[in-house]
């Protein structure tokens, strides 16, 4: 009697061809600068976008940024060279791409049509001014948030008392608060007046409203505070309202 022969086994799956990480497809569009997350997530919801060839309609569908073909209204989004812009951000603004109240936001000001999409690097709230990074890429500017990376952000605060030595020891100190520690890096007295003065603060980290929070709990209100520089990169004479391009040079001493 002749043995039954096994059926052939069937060839295991092929490898992907790329082991990149996956991300939604939402978040993938922004990260290739094509727009902002809340814009993708409508843009997938209405039927717009495609991943190989296919509707997707879920934004949170995983998606391999390095191989998957993505088109948008037909057209291939291919990922696009990152740009770097500083913005000198005056005070009434609000750093986000939309406003659930309707206030001003700092994408009035990036009035120029060849732009990718750019991200903040960072925030200043509304009261705040100075120094703000925009960026397509997503990658370098979340290592440059990152609290492990502890890069120096420098501000001039003007405060409505006159410091002592005592005060400034205190700041450096800090207080801890429901979300942790707040403390100045460095500060130092700038000028004075008569009834004000001007310290530089230096913060290598950045909590919701650090600087404010960090004064009033010493009883000080801030009356300006000013953003001057973010690691080796400085304001200079950048006038409010008004961005421009980084240089190759600046981006590297950022990335």
């Amino acid at each position: 009697m002749t043995a039954s022969r096994r059926p052939p086994r069937p060839n295991p799956p092929k490898p992907r061809a790329s082991a990149g990480p996956r991300y939604g497809l939402a978040r993938v569009l922004s990260k290739r600068g094509y727009c902002s997350r809340s814009q993708a997530q409508s843009l997938v919801a209405a039927g717009r976008v495609r991943v190989n060839g296919r509707i997707v309609r879920d934004p949170e569908a995983a998606t391999d940024l390095s191989v998957d073909r993505i088109e948008v209204d037909g057209a291939p989004i291919a990922a696009a060279s990152a740009v770097w812009l500083m913005m000198n951000k005056p005070r009434g603004l609000v750093t986000t791409t939309s406003d659930e109240q309707g206030r001003d936001t700092v994408y009035r000001l990036l009035d120029d049509s060849t732009l990718p999409w750019v991200a903040p690097v960072g925030r200043l709230d509304k009261a705040s001014e100075g120094l703000l990074l925009f960026t397509n890429d997503s990658t370098s500017a979340a290592r440059l948030t990152a609290p492990e990376s502890h890069v120096d952000k420098t501000y001039h605060v003007q405060i409505d008392c006159l410091p002592d030595e005592d005060l400034l020891a205190r700041l450096r100190e800090g207080v801890t608060e429901a979300d942790g520690h707040l403390a100045a890096k460095d500060v130092r007295e700038l000028r004075r007046g008569e009834k004000y003065a001007w310290l530089e603060v230096v913060l290598d980290e950045g909590r919701n409203r650090h600087i404010r929070r960090l004064l009033a709990a010493h009883g000080v209100e801030v009356l300006r505070l000013v953003r001057i520089a973010i690691g080796g990169l400085a304001l200079g004479d950048l006038p409010s309202g008004r961005w421009r391009r980084l240089t190759a040079a600046e981006i590297a001493r950022l990335v």
